[in-house]
Protein backbone atom coordinates (compact mmCIF):
# COMPACT_ATOMS: atom_id res chain seq x y z
CA UNK A 1 0.00 0.00 0.00
CA UNK A 2 3.07 2.38 0.94
CA UNK A 3 4.27 1.77 -2.61
CA UNK A 4 1.09 2.42 -4.30
CA UNK A 5 0.91 5.64 -2.37
CA UNK A 6 4.61 7.08 -3.49
CA UNK A 7 4.17 5.91 -7.18
CA UNK A 8 0.76 8.01 -6.80
CA UNK A 9 2.59 11.12 -5.67
CA UNK A 10 5.48 10.67 -7.87
CA UNK A 11 3.16 10.60 -10.73
CA UNK A 12 1.36 13.92 -9.70
CA UNK A 13 4.81 15.37 -9.23
CA UNK A 14 4.97 14.63 -13.44
CA UNK A 15 1.89 16.45 -13.64
CA UNK A 16 2.77 19.55 -11.91
CA UNK A 17 6.40 20.30 -12.10
CA UNK A 18 7.22 17.97 -15.52
CA UNK A 19 10.25 17.56 -17.51
CA UNK A 20 10.51 18.93 -21.16
CA UNK A 21 9.78 16.24 -23.30
CA UNK A 22 9.43 13.13 -20.66
CA UNK A 23 5.92 11.60 -19.56
CA UNK A 24 5.27 8.93 -17.83
CA UNK A 25 1.33 7.31 -16.68
CA UNK A 26 0.40 4.04 -15.18
CA UNK A 27 0.05 0.63 -17.31
CA UNK A 28 -2.72 -0.65 -15.44
CA UNK A 29 -4.40 0.46 -12.25
CA UNK A 30 -1.75 -1.19 -9.77
CA UNK A 31 0.61 0.49 -10.98
CA UNK A 32 2.90 -2.22 -11.10
CA UNK A 33 3.98 -1.47 -14.55
CA UNK A 34 4.11 1.98 -16.22
CA UNK A 35 4.92 3.75 -19.40
CA UNK A 36 6.96 6.45 -20.11
CA UNK A 37 8.10 8.13 -23.27
CA UNK A 38 11.10 10.42 -23.86
CA UNK A 39 11.75 13.20 -26.46
CA UNK A 40 15.09 12.49 -27.79
CA UNK A 41 16.99 15.44 -27.08
CA UNK A 42 18.10 18.86 -28.88
CA UNK A 43 21.24 19.21 -29.82
CA UNK A 44 22.17 15.42 -30.30
CA UNK A 45 21.37 13.03 -32.93
CA UNK A 46 18.38 11.44 -30.96
CA UNK A 47 16.57 15.00 -31.38
CA UNK A 48 13.48 14.46 -33.43
CA UNK A 49 12.96 10.33 -31.92
CA UNK A 50 10.64 9.85 -29.49
CA UNK A 51 11.55 6.60 -27.40
CA UNK A 52 9.11 4.39 -25.08
CA UNK A 53 10.09 2.70 -21.74
CA UNK A 54 8.45 0.32 -19.90
CA UNK A 55 9.18 0.78 -15.74
CA UNK A 56 8.09 -2.45 -14.36
CA UNK A 57 8.23 -1.35 -10.13
CA UNK A 58 9.10 -4.12 -7.73
CA UNK A 59 7.45 -5.34 -4.74
CA UNK A 60 10.26 -3.77 -2.11
CA UNK A 61 10.13 -0.01 -4.16
CA UNK A 62 11.70 1.99 -3.31
CA UNK A 63 13.77 0.51 -1.67
CA UNK A 64 14.50 -1.78 -5.01
CA UNK A 65 14.79 -0.07 -8.02
CA UNK A 66 12.14 -0.07 -10.92
CA UNK A 67 13.56 -2.24 -13.83
CA UNK A 68 13.70 0.34 -16.86
CA UNK A 69 14.03 -0.99 -20.61
CA UNK A 70 13.54 0.86 -23.61
CA UNK A 71 10.68 -0.36 -26.11
CA UNK A 72 11.49 1.77 -29.08
CA UNK A 73 15.03 0.47 -30.36
CA UNK A 74 17.55 2.74 -29.83
CA UNK A 75 21.46 2.54 -30.82
CA UNK A 76 23.28 3.50 -27.98
CA UNK A 77 26.74 2.64 -26.17
CA UNK A 78 24.71 2.28 -22.85
CA UNK A 79 20.97 0.47 -24.24
CA UNK A 80 21.52 -3.21 -25.34
CA UNK A 81 19.11 -4.59 -27.80
CA UNK A 82 16.37 -6.01 -25.76
CA UNK A 83 16.51 -2.10 -24.62
CA UNK A 84 18.21 -2.51 -21.03
CA UNK A 85 20.24 0.59 -19.78
CA UNK A 86 23.39 0.19 -18.11
CA UNK A 87 23.52 3.34 -15.52
CA UNK A 88 24.32 3.49 -12.36
CA UNK A 89 21.36 4.69 -10.53
CA UNK A 90 19.22 1.78 -11.78
CA UNK A 91 21.45 -0.76 -9.76
CA UNK A 92 21.76 -1.23 -5.76
CA UNK A 93 24.55 -0.59 -3.84
CA UNK A 94 27.77 -1.81 -4.00
CA UNK A 95 27.47 -2.12 -8.15
CA UNK A 96 25.04 1.42 -8.10
CA UNK A 97 23.97 3.96 -6.50
CA UNK A 98 20.08 3.38 -6.25
CA UNK A 99 18.80 5.29 -2.86
CA UNK A 100 15.25 5.19 -1.71
CA UNK A 101 14.91 8.75 -1.87
CA UNK A 102 15.20 8.53 -5.76
CA UNK A 103 11.90 9.21 -7.17
CA UNK A 104 11.04 8.26 -10.72
CA UNK A 105 11.62 11.93 -11.99
CA UNK A 106 15.00 11.86 -11.24
CA UNK A 107 15.28 8.92 -12.79
CA UNK A 108 13.51 9.67 -16.09
CA UNK A 109 15.20 12.61 -16.64
CA UNK A 110 18.56 10.93 -16.05
CA UNK A 111 17.86 8.26 -18.68
CA UNK A 112 17.10 11.35 -20.79
CA UNK A 113 20.48 13.25 -20.08
CA UNK A 114 21.90 9.24 -20.95
CA UNK A 115 20.47 9.22 -24.29
CA UNK A 116 21.73 12.58 -25.09
CA UNK A 117 25.07 11.68 -23.37
CA UNK A 118 26.79 8.26 -24.29
CA UNK A 119 29.54 7.00 -21.49
CA UNK A 120 31.37 4.73 -23.74
CA UNK A 121 33.52 4.00 -20.97
CA UNK A 122 30.75 2.17 -19.12
CA UNK A 123 29.05 0.32 -22.45
CA UNK A 124 26.50 -2.04 -22.67
CA UNK A 125 27.16 -2.38 -26.31
CA UNK A 126 31.18 -2.35 -26.66
CA UNK A 127 30.90 -2.06 -30.46
CA UNK A 128 28.71 0.54 -30.45
CA UNK A 129 31.00 2.60 -27.88
CA UNK A 130 33.95 2.08 -29.78
CA UNK A 131 32.22 3.74 -32.70
CA UNK A 132 31.20 6.66 -30.83
CA UNK A 133 34.36 7.30 -29.66
CA UNK A 134 36.12 6.67 -33.16
CA UNK A 135 33.58 7.50 -36.22
CA UNK A 136 31.58 9.69 -34.63
CA UNK A 137 30.41 10.97 -37.90
CA UNK A 138 29.18 6.98 -38.81
CA UNK A 139 27.46 7.10 -35.08
CA UNK A 140 25.53 9.31 -35.60
CA UNK A 141 24.37 8.45 -38.76
CA UNK A 142 23.21 4.86 -37.39
CA UNK A 143 21.28 6.77 -35.11
CA UNK A 144 19.44 8.62 -37.31
CA UNK A 145 18.91 5.44 -39.17
CA UNK A 146 17.28 4.03 -36.39
CA UNK A 147 14.88 6.88 -35.51
CA UNK A 148 13.81 6.83 -39.09
CA UNK A 149 13.07 3.62 -39.36
CA UNK A 150 10.93 3.61 -36.08
CA UNK A 151 8.77 6.75 -37.40
CA UNK A 152 8.76 4.89 -40.47
CA UNK A 153 6.77 1.90 -38.50
CA UNK A 154 4.60 3.99 -36.83
CA UNK A 155 2.98 5.76 -40.12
Amino acid sequence: MQKFARLKRELKQFECSPTEGICCYPKSSNFECLIATIVGPSGTPYNGGIFELEIMIPEKYPFEPPLITFKTPVYHPNIDNKGRICMDLLNMPPKGTWKPTICLKTLLDAVQYLLGNPNPDDPLMTDIAEEYKFNRQQFEKTVRKYIEETKNKLS
